[in-house]
């Protein structure tokens, strides 16, 4: 969506309802949230595939972020640091006409063994979710989900 050329004034009646589209937003990275974890509850996630390249994604995310431990919080100031965004975004481009949507916003836990919460709960783009996830999952870092679902 463009506003115009950079400086260009907005005209409030060619605006579309910003308003709206935020809520649309909203609801959208919601229900990926609550179905993730749904999912989860369902099938461990060490047997969970997310993707058709869930095995390409995984090895290219240890690749590039070889520092990267999925048992630890997540460091969002880094990740979103000038040169976290600049990291990520060369892991999500390749990406781009692979994976639907992999740009949009979605809701990542910073940490895996907490439940989505106010505090435990960060923006990110649906790519450094599947990269995070997968990694996560892999290391059945996320089967308590299920294991407590099943008690």
């Amino acid at each position: 969506m463009s506003l115009g050329p950079a400086g260009a004034s907005l005209d409030p009646e060619q605006a579309e309802n910003f308003e709206d589209m935020e809520k649309q937003f909203a609801v959208k990275a919601v229900q990926h949230m609550t179905t993730y974890w749904a999912i989860l509850e369902k099938m461990k996630g060490s047997q969970l595939r997310l993707t058709k390249i869930d095995d390409e994604i995984y090895d290219h995310f240890k690749k590039d972020f070889p520092e990267f431990d999925a048992t630890e919080t997540i460091d969002e100031d880094q990740m979103k640091s000038k040169e976290g965004k600049e990291r990520w975004r060369n892991f999500m481009t390749v990406y781009e006409k692979r994976i639907d949507d992999y740009n949009f916003g979605t809701m990542l836990r910073a940490n895996p063994k907490f439940e989505y919460g106010e505090k435990e709960t960060i923006f990110a783009m649906r790519m450094q979710f599947y990269a995070i996830e997968i990694a996560r999952n892999r290391q059945g870092l996320n089967d308590w989900v299920y294991e407590q679902a099943h008690t």
